[in-house]
């Protein structure tokens, strides 16, 4: 473990917090799924600590991130009783990670849309064990204190949460970065195009497409099964709100589609790929998760 010893002045602990920010805010985001939360999460945090007294703090960042998780805890219960009003299905807000990312994160497959959807599926309780320790490496006694348990108890979370998300990889076949910028270079063109058969070929017949406006912006509000059912729709929403570019650009750290109007950003779109084709398309849409890109 690296330790970190505080004396506590401000200054010293605005150097210290420029190192440990991409871990709080990283926390935030993974326990989360928005990036407006993480970083109300990171302002609350860094508050706290500059009105602390830092000096016996043995490992800051640890400290940092428990606060983090502690606060993020709370959100993330009030978060699951919005979600039951939520319009239409939820996705987690994109967070750019690639060179131009506007927001430091520590990157690992937790930050995949993919993951964080697995992510929902967990109680708060699990979300937090599964992430402090497995992906943070905090020791079950913090993590207790997090969720005023017992450590044996935070270590039983942990490790039901642990088989969840294993069976949910199992059922995941994970695809190359190449053949992910492949697919989905091959799939801009067509799309731009309005090449019907050419989306039907990159599409699986059982493709889901899922799209999050929140009722903030006119979308499907129920999955859209079937690949060509999937195309048939994509051509006509080309058609009717055709962007001005679309980019290929990476989103918690796998390649993605952005989709401009001028300098809007219009839509993120990152998909699920099986055997070389689409399986699942999901396209943010709602303003407020989108407004940071």
């Amino acid at each position: 473990m690296n330790v970190t010893r505080v004396p506590g002045p401000p200054a010293v602990l605005e150097a210290e917090w420029e190192t440990h920010r991409p871990a709080v805010f990283g926390v935030a985001y993974r326990l989360l799924g928005s990036v407006a939360d993480a970083e109300d999460v990171a302002q609350d945090v860094w508050l706290r600590a500059a009105g602390a007294d830092l000096r016996d703090i043995v490992d800051l960042r640890a400290w940092l991130v428990t606060v983090a998780a502690r606060r993020s805890y709370d959100v993330l219960k009030s978060a699951r009783v919005r979600r039951e009003t939520y319009v239409g299905p939820w996705l987690p807000a994109p967070l750019l990670t690639g060179p131009d990312a506007s927001e430091a994160v520590l990157v690992d497959e937790s930050v995949g849309s993919a993951m964080l959807l697995v992510m929902e599926e967990l109680s708060p309780p699990e979300r937090v064990a599964f992430i402090l320790h497995d992906v943070f490496g905090l020791e079950f006694s913090r993590i207790a204190d997090v969720l005023d348990a017992s450590a044996p108890a935070a270590r039983q979370l942990a490790s039901r949460a642990r088989r969840k998300v294993a069976e949910a990889r199992q059922s995941t076949l994970r695809t190359s970065r190449a053949e992910r910028e492949r697919l989905l270079a091959a799939f801009r063109a067509a799309y731009e195009a309005g090449d019907l058969a050419g989306l039907v070929r990159l599409l699986h017949p059982e493709a889901v497409y899922v799209t999050d406006g929140g009722g903030r912006v006119a979308t499907a509000r129920k999955l859209v099964h079937g690949g060509a059912r999937i195309a048939r729709l994509m051509v006509g929403v080309w058609l009717r709100w055709r962007p001005d570019r679309i980019e290929l650009v990476e989103v918690g750290g796998e390649p993605a589609l952005l989709h401009r109007r001028g300098a809007h950003v219009f839509s993120v779109d990152t998909v699920e790929i099986e055997d070389g084709r689409i399986t699942e398309y999901r396209r943010v849409l709602n303003p407020e998760k989108i407004a940071h890109v």
